[in-house]
């Protein structure tokens, strides 16, 4: 287990070292999808960098158990108490039964993952199935104080419970204005205060979804299920506490406060956030028009894309920004990385190929030292692509006759490539996995050689130009053929 890691911490608003409670064991909890539709890209960005996170938690030697959780029960269209049900209001439409659409969804939600080639938490719980854990948490909150029932619904008394603890510690924001900005009371609304947000909800007749409770039948809060969760599988405090930025405001905030009101302790020492997607300067909306789903850009089928783009080239243009950065989407900037990937991917290929020498002078030792350094540096992705760069500089020339390695650096060289891209970033390489492509043309360049060694040049140049038309690019060297995608 290594020390020296700096994560930036949402609650203090600054970096600090990561100091586990109890190592090498981390706890880490990110908010998963709520699977009453297809999984979109924001959340996509969100798991795949606290996947990169997981992995190299465990590359430093730490014994991580990570919880992310499937929402599928509780969340209201409005996220403020109001509106319909979204998983009845999608199997009304879909003709389908409530676990139906969930089943649908959290099949593909775990199919886009698998794309990606993200590693699965150590525990997946689902809402549904922890409705007796919330139910006495709820019950917890409301014998400490913070918590009112009023017919059959049970909300959170953040006033009462902003005279003993911080409630906007998360974002630091003004709870004044909050209130002022919160629209006022209607006649009919039973909430005692402005900000006041459901624990437990009055079931309507017509509720699909709905259990037993003390305060009569209905379905918990959309916060509730993370905060009774997370204490469950990793303890009323734990290490880090992770999601999209979008969550900070509202969902993380109440957390806080639930799990403050029924443990007298903050749940998380390490709060982290990742960012924002744009698209071409303009944030990813539904209503802008602007979002497509995985599928759509791995398809290519959708009016801002002039191509599809494959998922490890998608993942790879999300490790290019940090995680904390705002993303944008662009036809040219998945070009560029379409690129970058297919370059260092070669570079991994011709590793094998490279023959050391007695001496050789490569330095490898200090790129090594440098991505470590980097990802130390609250997981600094784009620094350790900018070092495997140097790498693949390194591989290509060697290859080329124009740089010499002995067989302990190419040993360290095929180690750094294996930590870093495999391990660490989970990339993989799309085209290595297509055994029967390998050896059509593995064949094909058998045949050119032997038509170069007959001095049948026609034939050679050929097979170059049509292999070259395909998106196929080959590269003469002392010790053979070696081929990439253009």
């Amino acid at each position: 287990m290594k020390t020296g890691l700096k994560l930036y911490n949402t609650l203090t608003r600054k970096k600090e070292v990561f100091i586990p409670i109890n190592p090498p064991n981390v706890g880490m909890y990110v908010c998963g999808p709520t699977v009453y539709s297809d999984v979109h890209l924001g959340n996509c960005r969100t798991f795949i960098s606290f996947d990169l996170i997981f992995r190299y938690l465990k590359y430093s030697g730490y014994k991580v158990r990570y919880v992310r959780n499937i929402t599928d029960a509780g969340h209201l269209e409005g996220d403020r108490d109001e509106g319909d049900d979204k998983f009845a209001k999608r199997a009304k439409l879909e003709q389908l039964e409530p676990m139906e659409i969930v089943q649908k969804y959290t099949l593909g939600f775990h199919e886009v993952l698998r794309l990606f080639n993200t590693l699965p938490p150590s525990i997946e719980p689902t809402a549904t199935g922890h409705i007796i854990e919330q139910i006495e948490m709820i019950k917890e909150i409301i014998a400490n104080g913070y918590a009112y029932e009023a017919d059959g619904t049970v909300y959170f008394d953040v006033d009462k419970y902003s005279k003993t603890y911080n409630y906007t510690i998360l974002t630091n924001r003004n709870l004044e204005d909050m209130l002022a900005n919160t629209r006022e009371l209607g006649g009919q609304d039973q909430k005692r205060g402005r900000l006041d947000f459901a624990l437990w909800i009055k079931a309507k007749p017509e509720t699909l979804m709905k259990w037993v409770s003390p305060w009569g039948v209905g379905f918990p809060g959309w916060h509730i299920e993370c905060s009774a969760m997370s204490a469950k599988y990793l303890g009323q405090e734990f290490d880090i506490h992770g999601g999209g930025m979008d969550l900070a405001a509202t969902h993380h905030t109440n957390e806080i406060a639930q799990s403050e009101a029924c443990n007298h302790v903050q749940p998380a020492r390490y709060w982290m956030h990742t960012n924002m997607l744009t698209v071409n300067g303009a944030r990813m909306s539904k209503s802008a028009g602007n979002g497509f789903l995985p599928h759509e850009l791995f398809t290519g089928k959708h009016p801002l894309l002039v191509k599809g783009f494959s998922p490890m080239t998608v993942k790879f243009f999300m490790l290019q920004a940090h995680y904390r950065s705002t993303l944008d989407f662009s036809n040219e900037a998945l070009d560029a990385s379409e690129k970058g990937f297919r370059r260092l991917m070669n570079a991994v290929n011709l590793l094998d190929k490279l023959v050391p020498t007695v001496t050789g002078n490569i330095g490898i030792d200090d790129i090594t030292k440098n991505c470590i350094k980097a990802m130390d540096d609250d997981f600094n992705s784009p620094v350790v692509i900018a070092e495997l760069f140097e790498a693949v500089r390194i591989i290509n020339s060697v290859y080329d006759g124009k740089t010499t390695v002995d067989k302990d650096e190419l040993e360290k060289l095929k180690q750094l490539m294996q930590d870093f891209v495999f391990e660490i970033f989970g990339l993989k390489d799309e085209d290595s996995s297509n055994a029967e492509l390998n050896a059509v043309l593995e064949m094909v360049i058998d045949i050119r050689k032997t038509a170069k060694e007959n001095k049948d040049y026609a034939t050679s140049d050929k097979i170059r130009v049509g292999l070259q038309q395909m998106g196929i690019q080959l590269k003469d060297s002392k010790e053979g053929t070696n081929w990439s995608k253009i």
